[in-house]
C-alpha cells in the first residue's frame, strides 16, 4: 500500500494453538525419529497404527453423535477426520480432498471443523486443502522442518481427547453449520476451532490459497492479460494522492492474523513501547529451499486501529510479490533468444548485477549470462504502450527455484491501491525514492536542507518538536537529483553523537509536504527505539563499523548507523559535528518559482494525470516505466490492485553490502553531473566507502 512496515521490529512469536499437543511431537532429528506414513525421507513409523486408531476412532464417534443430533435426519453428509501435522501439506502429491463431506482436522487437543461442503458437492473454495496449507503455514519452525525438510513427525501416544464427550460438542458444531447457523465472517468462510479438553469454541474466517491443487484458479499469464489501460482515477480529497478512504476496505484483522489459518501470520502485535506512532507490527514465513524466510508487515499510524489495517494492506503486498501466484511465468528463454525473435524485453544487465567478486564468494549463485534461459513474466510499457518481457526474479523477489536467482531483488517498487492508476503511481514513487537515495549516499551529494517548521501541516512540525524532546533532532534534505518529483531523506541525529547515533528515513510524492512526513514517520518510528537496541546490540554492531562485510541483511544497514562512528559517514550530508551549516530553506523557496527554487511538476485532481506527468518526466529523462500486474484473486475481490513497477536503470536497493548492484552501475557515476550537482562523473575514489544507511 506504499506504507512502509515497521523496521527491526520483533520476531512474531507463534499463536497459542501453534504448538503440538500430546499426540504429535515434533521431531525435526531425522537420524533419531521414525518417520509417519506419507512423510518423505524414511519408513513407516512403527507407531502409526496409533494415528490411525485415534483417527477411526474420532470418525466413528462423530458419526454416532450425528446421528443423534436434533434434526438427525438432515444431517446426512459425512465427516472427514484427518489429523494435521502429519502430512507436508505443501507437498506436490498431496490428494485433494474431496467436496462433498465436512472436514474435521484434527491436534493436540483441538479439532478444526470445516470449511462446509457446497449444495450439490460442488467445487468449493476455500476447501480443505487451503485449510490444512494455512494451517501448516503459521505452525512453529520446528513442526515446519520436520514436515517440509523430511524428518517427519511422530505419535507420542493415543490422544486422550478423542472421548465421546468431545465427539458430541464437534458434531454440535457441524450439526448447527449445516442447519444454517454460524458467524457472519464477511468475505470469507469461517472454520471453527473446538478445544476437546474445555469443549470451548471459536471461530476464525479462512481466505483461499491461491496456490492451492484443489481450488486455486490461476490466469493465464497472456498478452491479453498483461495489458494495462490508465483510466480516469479521481482521488478522494484534494490534496490527497488516494482513490478510497483507508477505512472503506473490508479488512478485518482476523482473516489474515489468527492463530489456526491466519493468510499473514499467526498474529499481530502493538508495540506500546513506541512513544511517537502506533505501530503494529505481523510476520509470515515462506520457505525458500531448507529455510524458512520471515516477511514482517507492519503500519505506524497515529492509532493502532489504523496501523493495522495499513500494516493488512502491506502484508498482502508483500505476500503478492514474493512469488507469482495469480498467473504463473509461461515464457522460458534466453535473452538472446527472444532479441532474435524481435520481443520487448527488460535486460537484467540494465537493471544491475552482482560483481564478478559476489560470484567468486559465492559459487552457488550462477551469474547472469544472455544465453541462460531464465523465466519470464508480462509486464506492461506505459511508454511505449505495449506488453514486454520481464524477468521472473525482478518483480517476484522471492521466486521458487534458488537455481534461478541470479539476483535476489527486494520490494521496492511493489505498491498496493484501489485502483491500477493509485498502485502504479505509488510504486513508481518508491522507485524514485530509493534511486535518489542510493545516489546522494554513494555519491556524497550535498543537497539543499528543508526547514521542517515551515511546513504547512501542524502534525509534521509537532512530531519534529516530540523527536527533540527524546533528544533527536530532526534533519530534512532535498534529494530530487533527476526528475522534478519531490524526494526527502530524513534523518533523525542525537547532537551529543551517543549511542543510536542517527537513522534515516524517505519519502517521494508529488506532494513536498507528503514526501517530508513520508520520511518523518519513518525516523519517528525508529529513532524512539534506536539507543535501546543499539546498545542491545553493541558488540555486533561495532564490528560492522570496522567489516562492512558483516553488513548482511535488511536490518543491519539502518541498524549499524547506532554506532556513533558509523555516523561520520554521513558527514557529506549533516556536516562535521561543531562546523558552521549552511542555512536551511522553506518549503516555499525549494519548491517555488523564486531565486534558487525547483518547481515540481503541476498536480491535478485526478492522480491519472498526476502519474501520466511522473511517467512523461521519467520517459524524458530516457527511462522506460514497466508495470507488472501482481494482484491477487482475494486482492480484487477486496477491491484493490498489487503491482510492481520497474524502471530499468535506475539503481536497485540492496541490502547486505557484498550484494550493492549500484555500485556497479554506470548512472551512480553520471547521474549527479548530470544534474548540475558535479562538474564532473564520479570516479570510484569519489564513491562514499560506506554501505548505504536505507531502512
Amino acid at each position: 500500500m506504499a506504507v512502509e512496515t515497521l523496521r527491526g521490529a520483533p520476531k512474531v512469536p507463534d499463536g497459542p494453538d501453534a504448538a503440538n499437543g500430546p499426540h504429535v511431537a515434533n521431531a525435526p532429528d531425522a537420524a533419531n525419529t521414525p518417520n509417519v506414513p506419507g512423510a518423505p525421507g524414511g519408513p513407516a513409523a512403527p507407531d502409526a497404527p496409533v494415528l490411525g486408531e485415534s483417527t477411526r476412532l474420532l470418525a466413528e464417534l462423530l458419526r454416532q453423535a450425528l446421528a443423534r443430533q436434533r434434526g438427525a435426519a438432515a444431517v446426512t453428509t459425512p465427516p472427514d477426520v484427518q489429523p494435521l501435522g502429519v502430512h507436508d501439506a505443501f507437498a506436490a502429491d498431496r490428494e485433494v480432498p474431496r467436496t462433498d463431506t465436512v472436514p474435521v482436522r484434527y491436534y493436540g487437543r483441538h479439532a478444526v471443523v470445516g470449511p462446509l461442503p457446497t449444495p450439490h458437492g460442488t467445487a468449493r473454495r476455500p476447501c480443505a486443502r487451503c485449510l490444512e496449507r494455512r494451517w501448516q503455514a503459521v505452525r512453529s519452525v520446528a513442526l515446519r522442518e520436520a514436515l517440509e525438510l523430511g524428518s517427519g513427525t511422530r505419535a507420542a501416544g493415543p490422544s486422550p481427547y478423542v472421548t465421546p464427550f468431545a465427539a458430541e460438542a464437534v458434531a454440535g458444531v457441524i450439526a448447527a453449520r449445516l442447519a444454517g447457523g454460524g458467524p457472519d465472517t464477511g468475505a470469507f468462510p469461517a472454520v471453527h476451532l473446538v478445544d476437546l479438553q474445555t469443549l470451548a469454541v471459536r471461530h476464525y474466517p479462512l481466505v483461499p490459497d491461491p496456490e492451492c491443487p484443489g481450488c486455486g484458479q490461476p490466469e493465464p499469464d497472456s498478452e491479453e492479460a498483461a495489458s494495462l489501460t490508465l483510466k480516469p482515477a479521481p482521488k478522494l480529497r484534494p490534496g490527497g494522492f488516494r482513490v478510497r478512504d483507508l477505512r472503506n476496505y473490508e479488512l478485518p484483522v482476523e482473516p489474515y492474523a489468527n492463530p489456526v489459518c491466519g493468510s499473514l501470520g499467526p498474529s499481530v502485535v502493538h508495540d506500546v513501547s513506541s512513544t511517537s506512532t502506533s505501530a503494529t507490527i505481523g510476520c509470515f514465513s515462506l520457505r525458500s529451499g531448507p529455510y524458512l524466510r520471515e516477511t514482517f508487515w507492519g503500519g505506524h499510524a497515529d492509532t493502532f486501529a489504523d496501523s493495522v489495517r495499513i500494516g493488512v494492506l502491506e502484508g498482502l503486498e508483500r505476500y503478492a510479490g514474493m512469488r507469482p501466484r495469480a498467473r504463473h511465468a509461461q515464457v522460458h528463454a534466453a535473452l538472446d533468444t527472444l532479441r532474435a525473435e524481435g520481443r520487448a524485453v527488460v535486460d537484467p544487465r540494465v537493471c544491475g548485477l552482482y560483481s564478478d567478486a559476489f560470484h567468486r564468494a559465492n559459487p552457488r549463485v550462477r551469474p547472469f549470462t544472455p544465453d541462460r534461459e531464465i523465466a519470464w513474466v508480462r509486464g506492461w510499457s506505459l511508454r511505449d504502450g505495449h506488453t514486454v518481457l520481464v524477468p521472473e526474479v525482478l518483480t517476484y523477489y522471492h521466486a521458487p527455484g534458488l537455481e534461478n536467482r541470479f539476483v535476489q531483488e527486494s520490494s521496492n517498487g511493489c505498491a498496493s491501491g484501489g485502483a491500477l492508476e493509485e498502485a502504479v503511481y505509488f510504486g513508481l514513487m518508491e522507485v524514485v525514492e530509493r534511486d535518489a537515495f542510493l545516489l546522494s549516499w554513494y555519491g556524497r551529494a550535498a543537497l539543499p536542507e528543508i526547514d521542517p517548521r515551515t511546513s504547512r501541516r501542524p502534525a509534521n512540525r509537532q512530531m519534529v518538536d516530540r523527536l527533540e524532546m527524546y533528544g533527536y533532532e530532526a534533519r530534512f534534505f532535498d534529494t530530487r537529483i533527476t526528475f522534478p518529483i519531490p524526494v526527502v531523506t530524513g534523518v533523525a541525529v542525537r547532537p551529543d553523537g551517543g549511542p543510536g547515533r542517527m537513522c534515516f528515513g524517505a519519502g517521494a510524492g508529488l506532494d513536498p509536504e507528503a514526501a517530508l512526513a513520508g520520511a518523518l514517520c519513518e525516523i519517528a518510528t525508529d529513532a524512539v527505539n534506536l539507543q535501546g537496541r543499539t546498545e542491545r546490540d553493541e558488540q555486533r554492531l561495532r564490528a560492522m563499523a570496522t567489516d562492512f562485510a558483516k553488513v548482511e541483511a535488511l536490518h543491519d544497514h539502518p541498524l549499524a548507523y547506532g554506532i556513533p562512528e558509523m555516523g561520520d559517514h554521513a558527514d557529506f550530508l549533516l556536516g562535521t559535528p561543531g562546523s558552521v551549516r549552511p542555512p536551511v530553506r522553506s518549503f516555499d523557496e525549494l519548491y517555488g518559482d523564486g531565486p534558487g527554487g525547483r518547481p515540481v511538476l503541476p498536480v491535478s485532481d485526478d492522480l491519472r494525470e498526476d502519474l501520466l506527468r511522473c511517467v512523461d518526466a521519467v520517459a524524458a529523462a530516457g527511462f522506460d516505466v514497466v508495470v507488472v500486474d501482481q494482484t491477487m484473486p482475494e486482492q480484487r475481490d477486496l477491491g484493490l490492485t498489487t503491482v510492481s513497477v520497474i524502471v530499468p536503470g535506475l539503481l536497485p536497493i540492496d541490502f547486505g553490502w557484498t550484494r550493492q548492484r549500484a555500485l556497479g552501475m554506470p548512472r551512480l557515476r553520471t547521474a549527479l553531473r548530470e544534474a548540475g550537482l558535479r562538474t564532473a562523473d564520479l570516479t570510484d575514489a569519489d564513491l562514499n566507502p560506506a554501505p548505504h544507511p536505507f531502512p
